[in-house]
Order: structure tokens, then sequence, then C-alpha cells
């Protein structure tokens, strides 16, 4: 059951041993990579849908999408901690607490939740008050309302799905989600059209879809996870109501940072779509379909940060610091090569990208090629800024590169891309710009304060 000793990643410093990590690591990242491209997948089956209705039902999905990231990545986020800790219980052979912290896992995601729900049900008033238009803020409240009951179920399925992953197992989670591609695909087309008998719902019905796909996702895995035989032992379940403040806590105090460093990041975007709101409705569809875009290139070098997590938590717990660091720059190898794809696709193949999304509008299609065009620049930084984070959450350093985000991103990213964008008057491109300045300097500060967490732990100094 020593997970770890199955797949160490400790050995010599030899090209052999890089090969053995590059295999590992490809192994484990590659499902988890799968699994967040289909859960992008179905938020992509939503924005395409919502293209289908129009415009301004496009326009009102993205500032409910963003308005929703920020809840659910700082959710997510804080609950990251989970996998990191998780892996380091594995490493050290602390088994026993690896269900006190799933446990705990649970009780957090409760408590992160009401807030976050709270927030999605009066979501209309907050977009009103920052200044967007009033009928988007309806469109965009009711379809979060409605999206709103599968939220306390998303966050279960990330405190499973983070367990499965610390185990090496992220295949499940994988399985369930392209099936969730297509469940969710179906039950937009007949909520969202008034296809099959159902009511014609309009924006509010990809929401419910949304709802309905994220239940039946954590009673699945949940399900396997308490039925596997050699995950069963665990009874994940076992003395449910028994607190352990310190695992609880220690899930706070490490995820906390974790959630708001999520939250600079997603925010930066999400305040990139208010500053589009303020150039038209054209500006802010145009930022939905290449936000959307750059999502789906993200989760790759995503699936490798968390495989980062995991190996680097297992050799840290087992105190092998050399493999921890041998993981975290193989995983930044990784996530930059990977990167080479999505750049190239949205250099040289921007209007065909676009014109998947829209159909018929040929000023927003336009504006949102320009945007692609910014994003294929920031492509290698953005791969290099996510596989250090998950490097340094596997460290369970989290203080520092959230301050590091926070300011790169609030403090230089977006004003930025309000002073290019807004104040010279330059347009949306120009916003893009100055996103891109906020996430070069983040990633190189990442990878300076991961070669400095790492030899400091080597040298013992």
């Amino acid at each position: 059951m020593n997970i770890y000793s199955h797949s160490k990643p400790g050995g010599a410093g030899s090209l052999a041993s890089w090969r053995r990590e590059s295999t590992a690591l490809a192994a484990l990242a590659v499902p988890i990579a799968l699994t967040m491209l289909s859960h992008i997948a179905m938020v992509t089956t939503d924005v395409v849908m919502m293209g289908w209705l129009g415009p301004r039902a496009l326009a009102a999905g993205a500032l409910a999408n963003h308005y929703y990231w920020l809840l659910d990545m700082g959710a997510m986020g804080l609950l990251g901690s989970l996998a990191a800790i998780l892996a380091q219980h594995i490493g050290a052979r602390r088994f026993r607490m690896v269900r006190r912290a799933v446990r705990q896992g649970f009780w957090v995601a409760i408590v992160v939740a009401i807030p976050c729900l709270v927030a999605m049900w009066h979501s209309g008033a907050v977009l009103g008050a920052l200044g967007q238009d009033a009928v988007l803020a309806a469109m965009a409240q009711d379809y979060l309302r409605h999206l709103s009951p599968g939220f306390v179920p998303l966050l279960g399925y990330i405190v499973v799905a983070s367990f499965m992953t610390a185990h090496g197992r992220p295949r499940p989670s994988m399985v369930l989600a392209i099936i969730g591609i297509f469940v969710n695909g179906i039950a937009d087309y007949a909520l969202m059209f008034g296809n099959f008998g159902f009511p014609d719902m309009g924006l509010a019905g990809a929401g419910l879809s949304s709802a309905v796909v994220a239940i039946l996702m954590f009673i699945g895995l949940a399900t396997y996870a308490l039925t596997d035989r050699r995950l069963r032992r665990y009874r994940l379940l076992g003395r449910f109501w028994r607190p352990d403040w310190a695992q609880f806590w220690e899930i706070f105090t490490v995820g906390l940072p974790i959630g708001i460093a999520a939250l600079a990041g997603i925010g930066l975007f999400a305040a990139a779509a208010l500053l589009m709101g303020l150039l038209g409705t054209e500006q802010l569809a145009a930022h939905a379909i290449a936000v959307q875009c750059c999502a789906i290139a993200y989760m790759i070098p995503n699936g490798i940060s968390r495989a980062a997590t995991v190996r680097v938590g297992w050799a840290t717990g087992a105190g092998d610091h050399r493999a921890a660091a041998r993981s975290g720059w193989t995983a930044l190898g990784l996530g930059c090569l990977v990167m080479c794809l999505p750049a190239a696709a949205f250099w040289l193949l921007g209007p065909a990208i676009v014109a998947l999304f829209l159909e018929g509008e040929a000023a927003t299609a336009g504006i949102a090629v320009g945007f692609l065009a910014v994003a294929a620049i920031f492509q290698f930084a953005d791969g290099a800024q996510v596989t250090m984070m998950g490097a340094l959450r596997g460290l369970k350093d989290t203080t520092v590169p959230m301050l590091i985000a926070v300011l790169g991103y609030g403090g230089l990213g977006l004003p930025a891309a309000a002073y290019f964008g807004i104040h010279l008057g330059l347009g949306g491109q120009a916003i893009w710009a100055g996103m891109a300045v906020g996430l070069f300097v983040v990633s190189a500060l990442f990878v300076a304060r991961f070669r400095r967490q790492t030899r400091r732990a080597i040298t013992g100094m």
C-alpha cells in the first residue's frame, strides 16, 4: 500500500533517472489532464450552445462564468492543499492520517460552499454594482441560480478525486469526466432549447444541466472509492462527524493561500471581462471565446501541475529532496513543451477556432482572433506558472507563491491591462497584452522560488 515505493522518483541524477521521472510523471499527468479537458469540454459545450442563443446570451454567459470561476477556483484552490497533504502522508507511510485528511476535506468543502452559494444567489446585484448591463446581469444570475445545486457535489468530487490522485489512480475520475461530456451535451440540448419534451429554459438550462452532471459525477466517484477492493479499507466516511482540528486547519492554512492565488489568476481574466464589458457586447463576447480557448489549453499543463503536486509530495514525505526537485523540474519542462501546440494553433488557426463558437458574427469573430494572437505569445508563461505552482504545492510552500500571484496579477497585470486598454484607449487586444505582462512576471518568480526552496532542502541551508 506504499504507493511511493512503487513509483519512487528517486535515484541518481543520471539521464536515465530523468527519463524514468518523465515517464512516471506523464503516466500520472495524462489521465489528470484528460479529466480536466473533459471538464472544460463541458464548459465549452455550454459556451458553444450559448452562442447558438445569440451574442447577448453569450455575453451574459461570459459574465456568469467569470463570476462563477472566481468562486469555483477559490474554493477548489483551497481544497488543492488536500492532494499535497495526502501525498506527503502516503510518502511518509502515515496511512491512518489519510482518512482523517479526506474526512476533514469534506468538512472544509461544506464550510467553503456556504458563502459561495450566497454569492451565486445574489450575483445579479453584485454584477449590477460593478457597472454591468442590467439585462445581462439578470440573465447571468438566472444561470447561476440554476447552477448552484451542483456546487457542493462538485467540491465533494474534488475531495474524492484528490484522494484517488494521491494514490496514483486518476483513471476513474477520467472515465467519469468523459461520460460527463456526453451527459452534459445531451442535457444542454434538451434544457436550453426545449428538446425531448423538456421546457425551453434558454441560458438557465445550461446551468441546470451542469448541476445535474456534477451531482451524478460525485455520486459515481464516491461509490467507486467506497467499494474498490484496495481503497475501501480506508472507510472514508467512517466516523465522519468526528473532528480532527489539526487536519482541518492544515487544509485551511496550506489551502487558503492556494485559493487566494487561484483567485488572483482567474480574477485577472474576470476583471478583464469587466473591462471588456465597458467596451461593448462584441468585445465581451470575443473575450469569452478567447478565454475559453485558453482554458482548454491550460488544462494540459494543469494536469502536469497536479501530477507534480503528488510526486513532489510523495518524495518530500519520504525525505527524498533531490527527487522532489527532479519531479518539479521535469514538470516544468513538460509543461512548456506541451504549450507549443496551443501556441501554434492560436497563432495559425485563429479564424478556424473562432468559427467553432460563432456563426455570422464577423465583427465579434475578428476581435476574438486578435485576442488569440496575444494568447499565443503567453502560452509558455502560462504553462510555466501552473506547473511550478503545482510543484510548490507538493512542498506545501503556498504563502510566498500566493503573494507573488497577487502582486503579479493584481498589482501588475490588471493595472497594465486597464492602462493600455481603457486609459490609452487601445481596446481589447491591449487589455490582453497587459494580462500577458502579469503572466510572464509570475512565471519567472515561481521558477526562482522553486529553485530556492529545493536547494535549501537539499543542502540543509
